[in-house]
């Protein structure tokens, strides 16, 4: 059953203090007091503050499976393998409340369609309170051969305009995780947006579903230790995954 959770686009003043049902049936208390805003975030200690995950893609049986929304894939994925249920209506996108560990977080498939992306994304970290460090966007990459992955801490929006759009509605702010997932780049003269809106070939599936695999592992990794030396490692592991030595 879905719950719609009407939010207006504007910022909302909500209680310092929210509670969280956890796939393990018991509840935890979770203090949120830091706004989308970046200016005091280094300042901050994080007190068990939730990450809000967001899949970039296109709503619609339609886009299911295109290059395009491999974003959509990572998020359910994710949805799978930590059991939670993406069940909420809100600002319009699709959002499922569990956790990881112990660390609360939230994921959410944007509705509003990819160049409208950061319609959700904005209402949703204003009203959740989430620090700009705990906003996880996961999208397609066309710099990146398809299958590899990359996990940065901040950057541009290369041209991607969910990405943009995002970036647009956090006040122009940049300083938000990514999980880079490549799709590589059109062949030949073949038009971009044709090729974003393809599915994969059976060769290409292969390498996506071993990389969604490997990305929940890097999410988990993130959401728990953050930026350590397993960021580092999966990303040099990403960058050759296909060099033949």
């Amino acid at each position: 059953m879905l719950h719609s959770v009407s939010v207006p686009n504007t910022f909302i003043s909500v209680p310092s203090w929210r509670t969280f049902h956890l796939r393990t049936r018991r509840l935890v208390t979770t203090r949120l007091c830091v706004s989308a805003s970046h200016s005091d975030i280094d300042k901050v200690i994080l007190e068990n503050k939730p990450w809000l995950i967001v899949g970039l893609g296109n709503p619609g049986n339609k886009y299911h499976g295109t290059r395009h929304n491999i974003g959509f894939e990572m998020i359910d994925r994710i949805s799978k393998e930590e059991d939670i249920k993406m069940n909420t209506i809100q600002s319009k996108a699709l959002l499922g409340i569990g956790a990881i560990g112990e660390v609360p977080v939230l994921l959410a498939k944007s509705q509003a369609y990819m160049n409208y992306s950061g319609e959700s994304v904005g209402p949703l970290a204003a009203y959740y309170q989430v620090p700009l460090r705990q906003i996880l966007l996961i999208y397609d990459e066309m710099s990146l051969p398809n299958g590899v992955m990359r996990v940065q801490q901040k950057g541009g929006h290369g041209y991607h305009n969910g990405v943009k759009s995002v970036i647009d509605h956090l006040d122009g702010c940049r300083a938000f995780p990514r999980l880079c997932i490549g799709i590589g780049n059109p062949p030949g003269t073949m038009d971009m947006k044709a090729f974003l809106l393809q599915k994969f070939s059976s060769e290409e599936r292969k390498q996506v579903d071993i990389a969604l695999e490997q990305g929940v592992e890097a999410v988990r990794n993130l959401v728990l230790k953050g930026f350590d030396d397993g960021i580092d490692k999966f990303n040099m592991g990403q960058k050759y995954k296909y060099h033949k030595v």
